[in-house]
């Protein structure tokens, strides 16, 4: 028997969706510990004796603690594997496997904050907008070869877990997802889906009462 996980989570950020989706897609029930990213809860010492990477999320379960999102992911999918997130085939699993590394390795870390307060604040969002935008337009191609109801055919995969979260900050950031229609379609059917919505950064404990 599983023990209840805990998820360490900041309510904005995309990579802590990303597993939140993934849980809720499980049915597995976990606790939520918000970590405070613009107070910088994530630097403190004690945070980092836990995870040394400083960044959520991270994950304990039982007396393991597994840190970045796609490994928790993984985790998830091999030890809960009664409703899949990767196809069977192995062509369609390294499909999803393409677009998650496109959107965890190619978008996100781009225009995270750690890069954005690098900046100054005038050029922060033109930043964002313009990684986001230039990465979408390669996830809408990939999708173009793959694409069913969702990433890849017509069930939920991990590749959705990772796209629509990373749509919170295309929206934040005012990207226009106009031009890539097959990622517009993907966010719209997704929205309809519980696990999806109880993900969502507004429905988060941590979420202040103002920006919900």
């Amino acid at each position: 028997m599983h023990e209840k996980p805990i998820l360490y989570t900041y309510f904005r950020s995309s990579s802590a969706a990303r597993v939140r989706i993934a849980l809720n897609y499980k049915g597995i029930d976990y606790e939520s510990r918000p970590v405070n990213l613009l107070l910088g809860e994530q630097r403190s010492a004690e945070y980092m004796a836990l995870n040394p990477c400083g960044t959520v999320p991270c994950m304990v379960t039982g007396s393991h603690t597994i840190c970045q999102s796609t490994a928790i992911m993984e985790y998830l999918e091999e030890t809960y594997p009664q409703k899949p997130l990767l196809p069977k085939d192995p062509v369609r699993r390294a499909a999803v496997r393409a677009i998650v590394d496109s959107i965890c390795s190619g978008i996100q870390p781009l225009q995270n904050l750690s890069i954005l307060q690098t900046l100054p604040e005038s050029e922060r969002a033109t930043h964002a907008r313009n990684v986001i935008t230039k990465g979408l337009g390669a996830v809408e191609r990939l999708l173009e070869r793959t694409a069913g109801q969702f990433c890849v055919g017509d069930e939920v995969t991990l590749a959705d877990c990772c796209l629509v979260p990373q749509l919170y900050n295309a929206h934040r950031y005012g990207v226009d997802i106009s031009t890539t229609p097959l990622i517009q379609a993907i966010e719209a059917r997704a929205n309809e889906l519980p696990y999806f919505r109880a993900a969502h950064w507004t429905q988060q404990p941590d979420c202040p009462d103002e920006l919900k």
